[in-house]
């Protein structure tokens, strides 16, 4: 990735080309008009004439411009890689910069992604180990997060599973299978309303765990509900510190989720982020991406699973989470190989360090032309010395990008 990114061409650099094309004939019909008059007009010899002709040709070589961009993206994936930074392309280490709105899944990029069961709550008359070993046996065929926590538990309490028959997953939903002969649903509240299982009896205690920042899990049997499981996913130690980044360099920060409102929304206030998108199925998670774009933000998706996917290829700088899922990280503009959200900001930072980098590379690059040509022109500057000149502009150039290297993103 680091090496395709080094070799791509970011897009100021197609300024610098098209500005190379117009500049380079200029020149030589520069050159032409310095030796037509000091040949002609000032009755020089040939040889002088031609000197200063090729000295304007010389200085005016335009290595440094050439090199101005492709040495500033090289130099800033190489710093980003060094900062568990994994950058695609040159576009994406030039567009974070431009980043106004900063789209954050919950699970597994605001939160640890390893939750664990907190409330185990039986309803009509159900055995909890019953309950238990009936979601378990199903979750396990699932390799949803929250599922493997309910596997994880029922294990520790020593509760076997049982064979599954019929198993199927309902995206956004839940799932369902037949144990021991048993319909069994798995699923949120949208889960259980799709089924026609009455959750009132489940009401008070379900609001009071989404209260708490738990998700509920609704197992329901025979098109009973027997009872409520609640999973919570504590957020990572930095993810509070990079959202308050964030803010403070003026980027909105959303929080986009699947689990229910007030589930998201104590996650969210834990974290700093102020506004929530929940209960979104995950094909709708780019379209919410969308919407933004279309309120004309320049908008980065962060995400790690693979129903993340959709919404970081739609982002304008898709960002995955090393940790994540493959699909993910192959649909994203730059992994964070730490999968800690400080990452976002400190690929933001080099964003903005490495296009100043290209920016005073292009002005020295500009200045230092404006300058050498009128000087060769006049007759001031022997070819040999204006070779040297030139030399260093390029040395200049790269010796400026290489000051990234130096540079501290954290």
């Amino acid at each position: 990735m680091v090496e395709q990114a080094q070799g791509s061409k970011a897009p100021i650099q197609s300024l610098a080309d098209k500005i190379a094309s117009v500049f380079v004939p200029t020149v030589i019909g520069i050159a032409l008009v310095t030796f037509l008059i000091w040949y002609f007009a000032a009755g020089a010899v040939f040889t002088y004439a031609m000197i200063n002709f090729i000295a304007v040709l010389v200085i005016a070589c335009p290595c440094a411009l050439g090199l101005a961009t492709p040495t500033a993206i090289m130099v800033g994936t190489g710093v980003g890689a060094s900062n568990g930074i994994l950058i695609k392309n040159a576009q994406s280490l030039e567009g974070a910069h431009k980043i106004k709105a900063v789209v954050l899944d919950k699970t597994g990029t605001i939160t640890t992604g390893k939750p664990s069961v907190t409330d185990v709550i039986k309803l009509n008359g159900y055995d909890e180990n019953k309950l238990l070993q009936f979601t378990a046996s199903i979750e396990n065929k699932s390799e949803h997060p929250l599922g493997m926590a309910i596997v994880d538990y029922a294990k520790k309490n020593n509760i076997s599973l049982n064979n599954v028959e019929g198993f199927n997953s309902l995206t956004g939903l839940g799932l369902t299978a037949v144990v021991e002969g048993q319909a069994v649903a798995i699923g949120n509240l949208s889960m259980m309303k799709e089924y026609s299982v009455s959750t009132k009896e489940a009401e008070d205690v379900s609001s009071k765990l989404a209260m708490e920042g738990k998700t509920p899990i609704f197992v329901s049997i025979n098109g009973e509900l027997s009872g409520v499981i609640a999973v919570a996913d504590t957020i990572q130690s930095t993810s509070k510190e990079a959202v308050s980044k964030l803010k403070k360099m003026g980027i909105e920060v959303v929080m986009i989720t699947g689990d229910n409102e007030r589930t998201a929304n104590a996650i969210a206030k834990e974290a700093g982020v102020d506004k929530v998108i929940a209960e979104v199925m995950p094909q709708d998670k780019a379209n919410q991406v969308k919407q933004m774009q279309n309120e004309g933000k320049f908008v980065a998706m962060v995400g790690d699973g693979i129903n993340d996917s959709p919404a970081l290829a739609q982002a304008d700088i898709g960002i995955a989470i090393g940790t994540g899922s493959d699909i993910a990280i192959e649909s994203s503009d730059i992994t964070l190989i730490k999968g800690d959200l400080n990452g976002v900001v400190n690929a933001i930072k080099l964003s903005n360090k490495t296009l100043r980098t290209i920016k005073q590379n292009l002005f020295w690059a500009f200045i230092y032309n404006l300058i050498g040509i009128p000087i060769a022109a006049l007759g001031f500057l022997n070819p040999i010395y204006a070779a040297a000149a030139m030399a260093f502009s390029s040395v200049s150039v790269v010796s400026n990008s290489l000051l990234l290297r130096r540079t501290k993103i954290k």
